[in-house]
């Protein structure tokens, strides 16, 4: 395959809609957006949400003000997209995993191995496939989705032991998310999924509730998990993104030109939050394996991709028409 290029991508689906910004802007009644997520403020998220605040508020003469809320100040990520459908929230990080209690269509972007690299899921959520995911998600809910932002893995840890084969995950209490997709993923593989909010999940590492589960690599890092969790599994089983989600209250405050500039702002900014993050995975694995005190592993994957296919045609089989046809190009985009 190709090599895909992020800037270009993410710069595509959306550019019909991203305007120059006139002289007329300076006219606008300001908007204040508070924009929330979970992990703190130097975390991925923030990169993203720094940058997303520099270029709205410059885009928009500003007109817009973006008020940073890190580390869950206006809510948790299992309840902002709720939140976001009354309107009581602007603006929250949702993993893609906790849109799927929402709108189960998201589940096509968190099946296990469903992506074969990050260009893969590059080329799809700035290709048409992601085009209908967001007009699907705001028709069927009313949320907006601004940027899918950066991809992710979500790599392993726990406190019990080192994990080579997939029998070594036998027995092990892993959080997972309120998610069936995540849930049934850990049983095919062996472990005891634990379906745990994050706000509860730092506590119940440190008291050994759980003996561990899997994040974001740098998420790992910026929660201190290392502090907990001796062992480190790199099986990039999900490859993720945390979209960047905006209340329909919200964007009905915004003149056309205001629109322009965070459409455009969101965009821009989930193509440098894409570089900053490609950067540090690797950085983050090694600093966790070194100055972090964690055995990283990483065990051949044939066993889990064929767990991972099982889990796949499981939820192809029960889903809904759209789900099948959203999962058909997906495939077919890694052509």
């Amino acid at each position: 395959m190709k090599s895909f290029s992020w800037k270009k991508a993410l710069l595509a689906p959306l550019a019909a809609t991203v305007l120059a910004v006139t002289a007329s802007a300076q006219a606008d009644d300001k908007v204040v957006m508070n924009l929330g997520w979970a992990t703190p403020l130097e975390s991925d998220y923030g990169v993203l949400a720094q940058k997303f605040k520099e270029l709205a508020e410059e885009y928009s003469n500003g007109t817009v003000e973006v008020k940073l809320r890190c580390c869950a100040q206006i809510g948790n990520e299992d309840d902002a997209f709720k939140a976001l459908q009354l309107g009581t929230v602007d603006g929250y990080f949702i993993t893609q995993n906790n849109v799927s209690p929402h709108w189960p269509l998201m589940n096509v972007f968190v099946l296990p191995y469903i992506f074969q690299d990050r260009e893969h899921l590059a080329k799809v959520a700035a290709g048409p496939v992601g085009d209908e995911i967001r007009s699907m998600i705001q028709e069927d809910t009313g949320v907006h989705l601004l940027t899918f932002g950066a991809p992710a893995y979500r790599d392993l840890f726990n406190s019990k032991r080192a994990i080579n084969g997939m029998g070594d995950l036998e027995g092990l209490k892993l959080r997972v998310p309120n998610n069936r997709v995540m849930i049934e993923t850990f049983r095919a593989f062996g472990a005891e999924p634990v379906p745990l909010a994050w706000s509860e999940t730092p506590t119940a590492l440190q008291t050994r509730t759980i003996d561990g589960g899997d994040n974001g690599t740098t998420v790992i890092k910026d929660m201190k998990f290392y502090e907990f969790a001796g062992h480190l599994v790199i099986l990039e089983h999900f490859t993720s993104v945390s979209p960047v989600f905006a209340s329909d209250r919200f964007m009905k405050k915004l003149s056309d030109d205001q629109k322009a500039a965070v459409m455009r702002a969101a965009q821009e900014a989930g193509e440098y939050q894409s570089e900053i993050v490609g950067k540090r995975t690797d950085e983050v694995r090694k600093w966790l394996s070194s100055e972090g005190g964690m055995a990283m592993t990483a065990p051949d994957r044939a066993a889990f991709i064929e767990a991972a296919q099982q889990v796949q045609a499981q939820f192809a089989a029960d889903a809904e028409p759209r789900f099948k046809e959203i999962l058909t190009k997906i495939q077919a985009a890694a052509q």
